[in-house]
């Protein structure tokens, strides 16, 4: 709960409020109306946004020292409670939101963040972990699992204690948790032998359970994404995964009522509803639509108000506000209800979902409640336990202006004030001082302790708070923090550890996924198809092989110890998802392979010249940052991701130097990356340069333009476009100022490239999306690019190992991560359906957002514009497509962007670059046709605002879905997290992005080879062509009689064995092999000797190979080594160091004999054997 005091400098601003004579009045009525039998609450006027949050840190704190219980805050909308936890986080505070969940009564398949969100708000309420509640009305009247069965629903235990294996995992199921083979996000657990990993959804990290038995003899948290332990915990709470629990009785009650509603129901297409959720009650599945059904599963009828029942005192925001909200709730629930009940899907003693205005009304009107409010309002009949008003002003942000701080600073220090000024910095705080210093007024820089006093500023950093004055009190902070910055930071803190966690270590993707029937490539083979795993058993010795299909009959067998040789296949697939399979020992494959090798010599040839030539071009070097671009950075009204900060830094460094820039900006949709070309563009312009920012369409050319116009407002920057939407004449103006430097920034289409187009002093090109253009397009930019420097944007994801391949011939910068205040999107995936369609519409709009409605086919655009004219009358409908006049287009686009639209009926033209944040409804048509990676691009179109956004993928009624079209819904659905891109479509972006940025030749080859054999060849090729001599070792056969592989009772899941299979094959020191084996215990607990022996098998090899052996085999009683080239020196001097027990065999193969002991271990003989090889080979290095 709440620390017992406020220290530092949360602790001087709260301090100020606290020292408010209204303050201590208000805390007086407070205690007064608690004592009282029949308290009602307060209201308080005037409070400016930084005295709410210090009241409401105040107020917290008295109820979690009183009560030891949260403090309950109502707010009007979901912006409020944006700002609300970030000024009480800021203060030092454990503040969380509880959302609003929309309720499903279709049978709808969706994620369910908003209900892991909301379980672990009730929880930590439960267990006092948080110390203020945040909700809006209508989030908090939803009714939800009743208090009295989420705390018998929670399963604690610890260290040592008896728990049943088997009951834990009845537990897990009953509670709502999905079984895995491998725990990536809340609400799953996996079981693998003696271990079960679970992930709570109020946790941050999710936990493993290792048995003895039926005693527990670890608990420990691990990390997501590398699967490996993070620290060992005492205790665990498992909290239930789904709002709405089904046992056994509650399941058979839904039977009963679902069957008496069917036999009644009239409706055709209710009764495929009903029939949907009878056949998934009676066999056990999961309920889609069993939120339609949660009072007849919890006839309690609580919401999270019934939570905070015992709590005295509360905290409303805007009651006026809140109450029209319960109130457009209310109607919303009740049309809802009305709809269900006309078609018969529900019976009326169920239909009813929350508590509405009265029960809001009561709960509040009940005790000793502060209602804040920014202005007076009506209370209607409600008894008020006193009125106060504290006197308080919002101060400007100064961080736009130095003469204005410094003229308001001198006035409130003649006039006494106390005076705080926040910096978002130290170095920014130490330039104040200094800049005040200059100015002579007084001024001290925060050192941790100390309280400020009249006549002096005090000048503290690193406190995201906005400024307010307190006229009473003589007291007044000033913010030097953007004007927007704070409220854009929610929530931040957990999702930059989850990017964090994500970036420290990709898991082996290439073979995690691996499944009967998907596709591999061998190197020396080509194309199979993946079989199966098989365990053969040869005299006695038990080995583990993946079985691959080739053309006609053929079968490979691989030894799952000699992986390298195998990558998932990934790349494109014929209309049925098949991929012609290569012929073995065919020479087709060898001279695809040779044909991709050549070309990618070719291309590693080019792009060292490229680079060469580039490093010797004469250049501009930029100028340094000026106090005019810290300014224009300040402005941005987000923070910044780590990975943009980082760009930023290589993109300046870059321009700063006398040799052209050319480097490429690559990020996932949403990531920032237009942020990061306007400072590029603007330092251009800081030094008299002109920018030119080249897009591939006109919608993308107009969003770019109205950016720059509104991030260069107030700065001496002109801006102007060229592209089908602008007139003739307004051409002829922007190509004069062009021509003058008239024009600092002109963004457009390919018009830029136009024989007409002449710059004064051209010094930066921007270039989005690329490839997009042709290849006459691409000549010409290349002529107008000698010289100047260059950046090129690319939306779609560069994989990491191209990154690496192009390291030091390339330039790049890769953002990595999404703003922090993005929420995931909402997905439902689901057969059209208009009622829901029409339902999801309205509800877009009742909040004032507004819609795509995507429609991929110009030819019937307009009759479905029509329909959904029709199902949403009220709704201000418009259609957009590329066959549009440009005019028409351009007119639309203005529209929607400045509000003026409602839904926008539109084809995919929408996919790139398209940024409305107050569009954050997305419905698709036909979702099953459009590819992953153009779905996910599509997606990202919506929730790029802090608000929540709602994405719909339908597919026709009645249709049936092929099995990649079901693959690939259920995934769009599933990785709803920013920077999902990298796992969507089986990296289906990635290869988009590799054939983006290497040209539609060299996609033609990753397809032909693969995409990971392609990136090997490329490797190979680039560093050949750069003179580094790529390592090579000789492939080391391994023939010993042992067993040695993975059995099924140690790892059951053969996805997760290969895995396994593929981290040990990869194994190169001893290094390697302990952390392999760390990681097995982890996971799967203590390895049995056969996968011990594997692990050593795959030491020796490697180590075997660095001395140059190719092969090693077991005869009779010694062991027979196969060196590529023999250095007969080592081995003489090793034979005599094993005195008679080496011998060397000298021919046309030599070879060597090594005569075992009996009992002796081979595989500890022969590691020790090979680390003296190459002890004595080092050694000879050193002497030369």
């Amino acid at each position: 709960m709440v620390q017992a005091e406020f220290t530092g400098v949360p602790g001087i601003i709260v301090g100020a409020l606290e020292a408010e004579r209204e303050y201590a009045g208000i805390i007086a009525a407070i205690e007064k109306q608690n004592r009282s039998n029949d308290p009602c609450p307060l209201r308080i006027a005037g409070m400016s946004e930084g005295v709410r949050g210090a009241f409401t840190a105040l107020l917290a704190h008295r109820v979690a020292t009183g009560h030891g219980k949260p403090l309950l805050c109502i707010v009007p909308d979901e912006k409020e409670a944006q700002k609300c936890f970030n000024l009480l986080f800021a203060c030092g505070l454990k503040p969380i939101v509880y959302p609003f969940r929309d309720f499903i009564f279709h049978n709808i398949t969706a994620s369910h963040e908003s209900e892991h969100e909301r379980l672990s708000v009730l929880y930590k309420v439960l267990d006092g972990s948080c110390d203020v509640v945040i909700a809006t009305p209508d989030a908090a009247l939803q009714y939800t699992m009743p208090r009295e069965v989420a705390m018998r629903s929670i399963l604690r235990f610890g260290l040592d204690e008896p728990v049943d294996p088997e009951r834990l995992k009845s537990f897990l199921v009953g509670a709502g948790y999905v079984r895995v083979e491998l725990v990536d996000g809340a609400g799953q657990y996996a079981v693998r032998g003696d271990i079960i990993d679970i992930f709570p959804p109020k946790a941050e990290n999710p936990v493993r359970v290792e048995f003895f038995g039926d005693d527990i003899d670890r608990i420990s948290t691990f990390d997501m994404m590398t699967q490996r332990r993070m620290e060992n915990v005492e205790f665990v709470e498992i909290p239930p995964a789904r709002e709405i629990l089904i046992g056994p009785k509650e399941r058979n009650e839904l039977v009963r009522v679902i069957s008496a509603q069917r036999k009644r129901c009239e409706d055709e297409r209710t009764r495929e509803l009903l029939d949907a959720e009878l056949d998934a009650a009676e066999s056990g599945r999961e309920i889609n639509s069993i939120d339609k059904y949660i009072t007849l599963i919890y006839p309690q009828r609580e919401c999270l108000l019934d939570y905070f029942s015992d709590a005295e005192t509360a905290l409303v925001f805007e009651w006026q506000a809140s109450s029209e909200r319960v109130k457009a709730y209310e109607w919303h629930a009740k049309q809802t209800i009305t709809d269900l009940l006309e078609h018969g899907a529900i019976l009326s003693r169920y239909a009813d979902y929350g508590k509405y205005h009265a029960e809001f009304e009561m709960f509040f009107g009940s005790r000793a409640a502060v209602f804040a409010d920014t202005f007076l309002g009506s209370y209607g009949d409600m008894r008020l336990g006193g009125m106060f008003n504290i006197a308080s002003r919002q101060t400007v942000s100064y961080a736009d202006s130095y003469e204005l701080l410094r003229e308001d600073l001198r006035g409130y220090l003649a006039s006494g004030y106390t005076v705080v000024i926040i910096c978002e910095n130290q170095l920014s705080a130490q330039n104040l001082h200094g800049l005040l210093d200059g100015d002579g007024i007084p001024a001290v820089l925060y050192t941790g302790s100390g309280t400020p006093h009249p006549g002096i500023a005090l000048i503290v950093h690193g406190f995201d708070f906005p400024g307010f004055e307190l006229p009473v009190t003589k007291f007044a902070a000033l913010s030097l923090y953007p004007s927007q910055s704070s409220y854009s930071r929610v929530r931040t803190a957990r999702r930059a550890a989850k990017a964090a966690k994500r970036s420290r270590q990709e898991r082996i993707l290439s073979y995690a996924d691996l499944e009967p029937g998907d596709y591999v490539v061998h190197v020396n083979h080509g194309i199979g198809q993946y079989i199966g795993m098989e365990s053969v058993t040869v005299d006695g010795f038990t080995r583990d092989y993946l079985k691959i299909k080739y053309a006609g009959t053929d079968m490979l067998y691989i030894p799952c110890n000699q992986l390298e040789s195998i990558s998932k296949y990934i790349g494109s697939r014929a209309e049925d998802g098949t991929i012609k399979l290569s012929k073995m020992g065919g020479a087709e494959w060898t001279r695809t392979k040779s044909r991709v090798k050549a070309a990618v010599k070719e291309m590693a040839r080019e792009l060292i010249k490229l680079y060469a030539e580039r490093q010797h071009k004469p250049g501009f070097a930029f100028l340094p940052d000026d106090e005019m671009q810290h300014q224009f950075e300040a402005e941005f009204e987000y923070e910044e991701t780590e990975g943009q900060l980082e760009a930023i830094e290589e993109i300046k460094r870059d321009m700063e130097k006398p040799q052209p820039m050319d480097r490429l900006l690559c990020g996932d949709v949403g990531f920032g990356k237009t942020e990061v070309a306007l400072r590029a563009a603007f330092k251009a312009v800081a030094s008299q340069k002109q920018v030119a920012i080249l897009v591939p369409t006109t919608i993308l050319a107009l969003q770019h333009y109205q950016t720059l116009l509104s991030r260069m407002r107030g700065f001496p920057v002109k801006v102007d476009m060229l592209s089908r939407f602008r007139t003739p004449k307004q051409q002829a103006e922007a190509l004069r100022g062009l021509k003058r430097g008239e024009v600092d920034i002109i963004v457009g289409t390919h018009r830029l490239l136009s024989k007409d187009v002449e710059f004064r002093d051209l010094g930066l090109v921007i270039v989005d999306e690329e490839q997009r253009f042709g290849v006459a397009h691409k000549e010409k930019l290349k002529q107008i690019c000698t010289n100047v420097d260059v950046l090129t944007l690319s939306a779609t994801p560069i994989p990491r190992t191209l990154n690496m391949a192009l390291s030091g011939i390339r330039d790049m910068s890769i953002l990595e991560e999404a703003p922090g205040d993005r929420m995931p999107v909402q997905t439902y995936v689901l057969e059209y359906d208009e009622i829901i369609i029409g339902e999801a519409i309205r509800r877009e709009l009742r909040r004032g957002g507004q819609v795509f409605y995507l429609h991929n086919r110009v030819e019937s655009i307009n009759s479905v514009a029509n329909k959904i004219s029709q199902l949403v009358s009220e709704a201000r409908i418009a259609v957009g497509h590329g066959q549009m006049d440009k005019e028409q287009l351009s007119d639309i686009w203005r529209a929607m962007i400045s509000g003026e639209i409602d839904i926008l009926v539109c084809t995919t033209i929408i996919e790139s670059g398209v940024d409305i944040p107050n569009a954050n409804t997305l419905i698709i048509e036909d979702a099953d046709k459009l590819g992953l990676a153009q779905l996910h691009q599509l997606r990202g179109r919506v929730g790029r605002s802090s608000r929540r956004a709602y994405a719909y993928f339908t597919y026709r009624r009645g249709s049936v879905l092929s099995e990649i079209a079901t693959k690939r819904l259920s995934a769009i659905r599933d990785y709803t997290e920013f920077g999902s891109g990298f796992r969507i479509a089986l990296r289906d972006l990635e290869i988009r992005g590799a054939g983006n940025m290497l040209g539609p030749e060299q996609h033609g080859h990753i397809e032909s080879v693969g995409y990971d054999l392609y990136m090997r060849l490329l490797s190979e090729a680039i560093q050949e062509e750069k003179g580094e001599k790529p390592e090579t070792r000789p492939e080391h056969t391994f023939e010993i009689r042992l067993d040695a592989y993975i059995p099924e009772s140690y790892i059951r899941s053969s996805t997760q064995r290969i895995e396994a299979y593929k981290k040990i094959s990869l194994i190169l020191s001893e290094e390697d092999a302990m952390d392999v084996i760390d990681e097995l215990c982890d996971r799967y607990g203590d390895p049995p000797e056969p996968v011990v022996n594997l692990i050593n098998v795959a030491l020796v090899r490697a180590l075997g190979s660095e001395c140059g052996v190719s092969k090693t085999e077991q005869s009779g009683g010694s062991v027979i080594i196969y060196p590529a080239e023999l250095d007969a020196a080592i081995w003489a001097r090793l034979a005599g160091e094993y005195r008679g027990r080496i011998l060397l065999s000298l021919g046309t193969r030599p070879y060597i004999t090594v005569k075992m002991k009996r009992d002796e271990n081979i595989l500890i003989f022969l590691r020790d054997l090979f680390k003296k090889y190459m002890q004595i080979h080092t050694s000879n290095l050193e002497q030369l």
